[in-house]
């Protein structure tokens, strides 16, 4: 079976989604006969490189809050990551475009490494001081994940080098009908939407595995998710 799960790096319910998906994963009895994809998912593909901000401040304006509402927002997703056993940090982090993670991701995804670059992109962003925004740390997360760190410079220096792979990905999505992210499509049988619990994810597995249907939704109930309008918000 292929889980390909389209997300980006700026999504923190693609962040915890991820765990949670590992988690289902692990109590699924087919577990070693599954091939997980990664695919590209821009959030916001038209932020110019280099236009960075702080992600407090980001949110204020996109959701017309003030920056204390903003911060409480934050509070509430870090409270879902800390209850997976991931580190989230709510200050200080920067957000910006996502294009030349993506396209890493892809070289990675050639050399076979691509979930471990993901993982430490996720970590970075999230949970550490270091900006994922910034080239060096691109090129240092890629050593980290078992790449060459001249050949990962030279990807971030071509700016058409596995471009149109992520274009691709992001075609593919909208034909799909995935219009926020975290997507997860078990064999291109069944999609599931949204940073669902782990439960929900070993039962998908359970219900895709050998079974050949066309794509649909699963009826999974609300789960937080982000798409080209934002992350969700809590209500109250």
């Amino acid at each position: 079976m292929r889980v390909e799960i389209w997300s980006d790096i700026a999504c923190p319910w693609c962040y915890i989604g991820k765990k949670r998906f590992e988690d289902g994963l692990a109590a699924f009895a087919h577990r070693d006969d599954v091939e997980i994809v990664h695919r590209s998912f821009e959030l916001d593909p038209n932020r110019a490189k280099g236009d960075t901000a702080p992600v407090i401040d980001m949110l204020a304006k996109k959701y017309g809050r003030t920056l204390d509402e903003a911060r409480s927002m934050e509070e509430h997703v870090a409270s879902n990551a800390h209850a997976e056993g991931l580190g989230y940090r709510t200050e200080g982090r920067d957000h910006g475009s996502t294009f030349d993670i993506h396209r890493l991701l892809h070289l990675a995804k050639a050399r076979g490494k691509q979930d471990e670059l993901l993982s430490l992109a996720y970590r970075a962003n999230f949970a550490e001081e270091r900006s994922v925004f910034d080239p060096e740390v691109l090129v240092a997360l890629a050593v980290e994940a078992g790449l060459d760190g001249t050949e990962a410079r030279e990807v971030l220096a071509d700016e058409n080098a596995y471009a149109d792979d992520v274009r691709a990905d992001e075609r593919e999505a909208a034909e799909l009908g995935a219009t926020g992210v975290p997507f997860f499509v078990l064999d291109r049988k069944y999609g599931v939407s949204g940073g669902q619990p782990a439960e929900v994810f070993t039962q998908a597995l359970q219900q895709a595995w050998g079974e050949r249907s066309p794509l649909q939704l699963i009826d999974q109930g609300d789960a937080d998710a982000c798409g080209p309008d934002g992350c969700a918000v809590p209500q109250g």
